[in-house]
């Protein structure tokens, strides 16, 4: 072309979640059972949706008004709603103004990061979610600015590591945190929350939490909501109802803006995101119409205390499989329905292979492990485990981390497949690491 077409930050933008699928499909079309652990889609797991929220969209869709535009921040009488939901935990209060759609979180993060200088920085936890960690490299054309969740102590934020990079990097504006966390499980406990606060505040940041997971806890634990802890902080929370409900396909998130009058730039900031939203029209209308029908329904509470107490006893039953073997580093998990396992520091080499039965699959392999010849360790393992086990996961280098492990979901809801695929996982990460003789 007479002049480049793509940005540098162009090439931060990756999706292993997604891509280990074209793999694993080739797998797939030898002949052989792929046991997804791949991507948080509870309706891939076979999960159904109760009748009466079934009943409640087609309601809706008998309706001709279900059909036209809406506000382009979002229908009103859900930004009340939600705006209601907000203040009642007594922290922060907004109003329906205070509320945008998006279409799905995806949509928002994309323009989260969008308008913002590209000198200026949204630090995010590592590892993290890689819709967010490409979005900001993106925008900044360079690589993502991190701080370490640590898998030696429950997956928390290490707050010194936080400290030290937001005092020494001038061109930080913002914290980014994911509470409950995808990829780790972790619920962040409330006086974490507050120190994070503490952090923005002194350093004059604005705070965004991705709480996309925030009513998905169980076993005991309970997330606390930014809006409980911000104080005076400007900040940003998203929230969706793609994995709540769970209606992935709905493509429909938003955005809650906290404090936006305490700064002007903020404000600004916050103004420039509704435009943008304008030029657009507005988001699609069905699931916002159906938000407050169903969250305001007397069954919802018991469904979602259902829900969680599933993926919980999942929880337990990938604990009694993995949590004892010696050569990795595991967490319980306690929001979401995800769980990282991380490797020993030492414990993968290049050398170590896993027994393939199928000389087609172990060709596929060798084509993939030659098509990337420095290939991170763990990536390595994934793809042996998928062309050996049939398991399909991602690596957590993938989600900008220098750590080497995997991450499964807490999805299967069928238990002989969740313990057959866990045993396997098992299986292979003995096999692969014991040392040869």
């Amino acid at each position: 072309m007479r002049q480049r077409l793509l940005r540098e930050g162009a090439n931060e933008l990756s999706y292993e979640i997604r891509g280990i699928v074209r793999k694993a499909h080739q797998v797939q079309a030898l002949g052989h059972t792929i046991f997804w652990e791949n991507i948080g889609d509870p309706v891939q797991k076979h999960y159904q949706m109760p009748d009466w929220i079934k009943e409640v969209v087609v309601s809706l869709v008998q309706e001709n008004e279900t059909f036209g535009y809406c506000d382009s921040k979002g229908v009103l009488e859900t930004r009340q709603f939600l705006a209601e939901l907000n203040n009642q935990r007594n922290g922060v209060q907004i109003t329906a103004e205070d509320i945008l759609f998006f279409n799905g979180l995806g949509d928002a993060i994309g323009k989260l990061y969008q308008y913002l200088v590209p000198t200026s920085r949204v630090i995010g936890p590592s590892p993290s979610y890689t819709t967010h960690s490409s979005a900001e490299a993106s925008h900044a054309n360079h690589h993502p600015i991190t701080y370490n969740l640590d898998p030696n102590n429950n997956w928390y934020p290490d707050l010194d590591d936080l400290r030290l990079k937001v005092q020494y990097n001038p061109n930080i504006v913002g914290i980014l945190l994911i509470n409950p966390d995808n990829p780790t499980g972790v619920v962040y406990p409330r006086e974490i929350l507050e120190e994070i606060v503490e952090i923005a505040q002194a350093h004059d940041l604005f705070l965004v939490a991705d709480e996309i997971y925030l009513n998905i806890t169980y076993n005991g634990a309970k997330a606390h909501a930014l809006a409980e802890v911000i104080g005076e902080v400007p900040g940003i929370s998203m929230k969706g109802i793609s994995k709540e409900l769970p209606w992935p396909g709905a493509r429909c998130g938003w955005m809650e803006f906290y404090n936006r009058h305490q700064s002007g730039d903020f404000d600004q900031y916050c103004s420039t995101l509704e435009n943008a939203k304008m030029i657009e029209v507005c988001s699609t209308k069905l699931p916002q119409l159906a938000i407050p029908k169903i969250m305001s329904d007397a069954r919802y509470a018991n469904y979602r205390e259902g829900f969680n107490k599933a993926i919980g006893q999942r929880s337990q039953i990938i604990s009694e499989l993995l949590a004892d073997i010696p050569v990795i580093t595991f967490n319980p998990t306690y929001g979401a329905f995800y769980n990282t396992i991380i490797f020993r520091d030492g414990v993968l080499q290049i050398g170590q292979k896993l027994k393939i039965e199928d000389n087609h699959a172990k060709n596929l392999l060798e084509d993939w492990l030659a098509q990337e010849p420095d290939m991170a360790l763990d990536k390595r393992f994934v793809y042996y485990l998928l062309a050996a086990k049939g398991v399909c996961v991602v690596p957590i280098s993938s989600f900008c981390s220098d750590l080497q492990g995997f991450r499964v979901t807490l999805l299967e809801n069928n238990e002989e497949i969740l313990r057959e695929t866990f045993t396997r996982i098992r299986e292979a990460v003995i096999e692969y690491t014991l040392p040869k003789v």
